[in-house]
């Protein structure tokens, strides 16, 4: 609870502070702020779960807690001259992804599922506003509409199965409607479609496919900025709720609702990665790519076992922290040369070194190659899902991450090996915070991955 608190006061100081114009205060404000939320998060390690009414605080909330926080806090450093050139209402866009991201802590915190709506609800409606923040350029506009009419829709299957599962069970209480599972020697008939209607809601949540429509106009639409934190920060808290529901009240039900999970799953992993074969743009690549990875993430769900929410941590730390190094390199790249195609990057090598060098480790920690933390998170989804010998479902995923291969490498291949233009590219001294910071993470998970395996 320290932690929604804390967030929410620093998101209040800075709206505050943008009252004034003090335009300089508000990113040490905001990280002080952040650094207080993730020191809490630290404090709270380890101690029993305890509940605050309808939240509860354990490990698992902790640690993907953790997670967020620190996106964001990575994401904040990346504003440095970002907002000033575009608008200088500067503090709400600081006050609406703070408020975004309390709405997170509450979606991996969540024991009742009103709390869940409640928590998704904040961070979506601060999302709506930050995807559309440029009121003056039409794709944001587009990007804010399109993101909009598909989040009321789904919030409505997920509201309507909350509703059928309250109705079955007579709780919105996980532990409860667990207990009911368990418990009860027969189970109401609305029970069923109660989950389903839940998948689907939470599958157009986090842009898995086939509901997945809105995820690249969005991307693309909206601020770089605002992307990056879209496909990090709110993916992880996404998969974290997701995760809580199925794995913990719902996993007596396991049988039932695991059929068409792999549909999913296998439609997103092969919507994301042909579809991503085929754009020209890297910001449009990078959308689809999410897709794909949220494929791999829901592997998680298909065979559950005492490690599948850790394996989920390993992964979304290894996406979360390889993306923002891409969306950084992005968002330098597309001020310096006023285009995001993938021949804006042509020859990067020669103008900035260890920008390439720190966008090769990110573009090598999403295809999964060995010695980087995207390597050990499909290994470890590949592995639990062959608990059970799931042979054909492992050698789908694997087709699927060589194809991901090409369009990583693509990058890889137009910044070292193709001549481009002869312009410098010079990064912030924040930037290259963020990058050096984001490559050691990646870096160290993928040779040391037991620092977080074993966290929850």
């Amino acid at each position: 609870m320290n932690i929604i608190i804390t967030i929410s006061i620093t998101a209040f100081i800075v709206l505050y502070a943008g009252l004034f114009k003090a335009n300089k205060a508000l990113l040490p404000l905001t990280v002080v702020g952040l650094l207080t939320a993730l020191g809490f998060t630290f404090c709270a390690w380890n101690g029993n779960a305890v509940h605050f009414g309808m939240m509860q605080t354990d490990n698992f909330a902790l640690a993907f807690s953790g997670i967020c926080i620190i996106g964001t806090l990575l994401i904040f450093l990346l504003t440095q001259n970002y907002f000033h050139a575009k608008s200088d209402n500067i503090a709400e866009y600081f006050t609406l992804i703070l408020f975004a991201l309390a709405g997170m802590i509450m979606m991996v915190s969540y024991k009742n599922m009103a709390m869940l709506f409640v928590g998704l609800e904040i961070m979506s409606v601060s999302l709506y506003i930050l995807a559309g923040i440029r009121k003056k350029d039409f794709a944001s506009n587009e990007a804010s509409l399109k993101y909009f009419l598909m989040g009321a829709f789904s919030t409505g299957f997920l509201l309507f199965g909350i509703t059928l599962i309250y109705g079955a069970t007579g709780s919105f209480d996980l532990d409860k409607i667990q207990a009911y599972l368990v418990n009860s020697q027969t189970i109401s008939p609305i029970f069923y479609p109660g989950v389903i209607l839940m998948m689907i809601g939470l599958s157009f949540k986090v842009g898995a496919a086939p509901f997945h429509f809105w995820t690249p106009d969005v991307y693309e639409g909206a601020p770089s900025l605002i992307t990056t934190f879209m496909s990090t920060v709110v993916k992880t808290a996404g998969f974290a709720a997701f995760l809580r529901l199925f794995a913990g009240a719902l996993a007596p039900l396991h049988d039932f609702w695991v059929a068409p999970l792999m549909v999913i799953v296998c439609l997103t992993l092969f919507i994301g990665n042909v579809t991503a074969l085929f754009q020209r743009n890297f910001k449009r690549m990078l959308a689809y790519s999410s897709i794909s990875h949220a494929g791999y993430l829901l592997f998680s769900l298909i065979v559950l076992t005492k490690n599948s929410e850790n394996n989920v941590l390993v992964y979304a730390a290894a996406y979360t922290f390889a993306s923002i190094i891409a969306f950084a390199v992005l968002i330098l790249v597309k001020q310096k040369m006023g285009s995001d195609s993938f021949e804006s990057f042509n020859g990067l090598a020669k103008r900035n070194p260890l920008i390439a060098l720190c966008l090769t480790v990110a573009m090598l920690s999403l295809a999964g190659i060995p010695l980087t933390a995207g390597f050990i998170g499909k290994y470890l989804m590949f592995l639990n899902v062959m608990t059970e010998y799931k042979t054909l479902l492992v050698a789908f995923a694997i087709l699927n991450a060589l194809v991901g291969f090409y369009y990583y490498f693509r990058v890889i291949v137009a910044m070292w090996f193709k001549d481009g233009a002869e312009t410098e590219l010079s990064a912030p001294v924040q930037y290259k915070v963020v990058l050096l910071v984001s490559v050691a993470i990646t870096l160290i998970l993928g040779i040391y991955p037991a620092i977080i395996l074993n966290l929850i």
